[in-house]
């Protein structure tokens, strides 16, 4: 058989290099990581694998339809992944446009070149040829009270310029799918959190800010419901979606963990509590660092994945539950200060490495 080659737009960011070092670590395909280095690209978190033969990087723009053409053209992929996004909630309420050009316009420059690329190839390939955008459980709005969790068939209703530009992203993607008969599969997942994660996320945030004695912000009164997923069991699922899922299908991944904002970094304080005895600032626990602020205009209530599907099609679960995924995720951190020092002195964005 063909080798697999898998071109993962966005793959130096959280979940997009989760997703590189699963498929270079615990698959036998290849991967063109093409990312465009914004601030939430990360070259240091590829480090495990950026020697690997069967991995290459592009510095390039989703945006840009002709370095598009030429890496499709280049790299020949049997596989696209589509994880380029920006996804920051409150950086969509303060500077939507970006999220307007990079989520809608790049989705749409990238699901064209993949027309005109697939309608060249021969028939085998054309057949086995698969683009698999990942989008976010944010597209179909929030639940009230007991409300069943989102299924694939939940009518849209997004709430920020963020979930709005991603709701037009997947739906490009269905009608491209539909118009074009390009071979599609999209999957919608729940809130993420693991190893390598950005520190402006509330997770990474609260673990950094406590150790080092700062103040760990939380909306409103931190009531705001989250199904939490651990990244890697997000790669693991994407990775069969890619490979295993049927064409035209959407899939949504959640890891079963409904936790308020509060509960979450709570639980946090207390793991770091039984790991650090010497606290800053003399405290008796970092529980005492939480603070409530204003909360986010128009904030989503509640977030939670109905997993069934994709659960019974494709045999995947989560293995990590809420709190071994939250007690890996705490051990990380504090285990790898160099990588998230880097990070908050912006020394990560000084280096452009494996050019391709």
């Amino acid at each position: 058989m063909m080798q697999q080659r898998v071109l993962v737009t966005g793959g130096a960011g959280f979940i997009g290099s989760a997703v590189v070092r699963h498929l270079i670590g615990e698959t036998k395909a290849s991967v063109l990581n093409v990312d465009k280095l914004t601030y939430a690209g990360n070259l240091d978190s590829l480090a495990t694998i950026a020697d690997s033969p069967d991995y290459q990087f592009a510095h390039s723009d989703i945006c840009d339809h002709d370095e598009m053409q030429r890496l499709f053209e280049h790299y020949q992929p049997t596989h696209v992944m589509h994880l380029a996004a920006e996804s920051h909630v409150d950086r969509s309420i303060d500077g939507p446009s970006a999220f307007i050009k990079t989520n809608i316009m790049g989705t749409y420059t990238l699901l064209e070149v993949a027309r005109h690329y697939v309608a060249q190839l021969p028939g085998d390939a054309r057949d086995a040829f698969r683009f698999h955008h990942i989008s976010t459980d944010e597209v179909y709005g929030d639940l009230v009270g007991v409300d069943a969790p989102f299924t694939e068939d939940t009518p849209y209703q997004p709430s920020s310029p963020y979930s709005a530009s991603k709701a037009s992203s997947d739906h490009l993607v269905r009608s491209w799918h539909r118009t074009f008969g390009l071979p599609v599969v999209i999957t919608n997942c729940s809130n993420n959190y693991g190893p390598y994660h950005f520190p402006e996320k509330l997770i990474p945030l609260a673990i950094l800010n406590a150790i080092e004695g700062k103040p760990i912000p939380v909306y409103g009164r931190g009531d705001q419901i989250r199904d939490w997923l651990y990244v890697e069991d997000h790669a693991r699922a994407l990775v069969k979606v890619v490979f295993e899922g049927t064409i035209g299908e959407t899939y949504n991944i959640g890891g079963h963990n409904e936790r308020t904002n509060r509960q979450v970094v709570e639980t946090l304080c207390d793991l770091l509590d039984a790991r650090i005895e010497q606290k800053p600032q003399g405290l008796d626990s970092f529980r005492e660092l939480i603070r409530f602020v204003t909360d986010r205009p128009g904030h989503d209530q509640r977030y939670a994945i109905d997993a069934s599907k994709i659960e019974a099609a494709l045999g995947w679960t989560p293995v990590e539950t809420f709190e071994s995924g939250l007690s890996k995720t705490v051990d990380w951190f504090l285990a790898n200060e160099t990588w998230w020092q880097r990070v908050r002195s912006g020394a990560y964005q000084g280096e452009r490495l494996g050019l391709l």
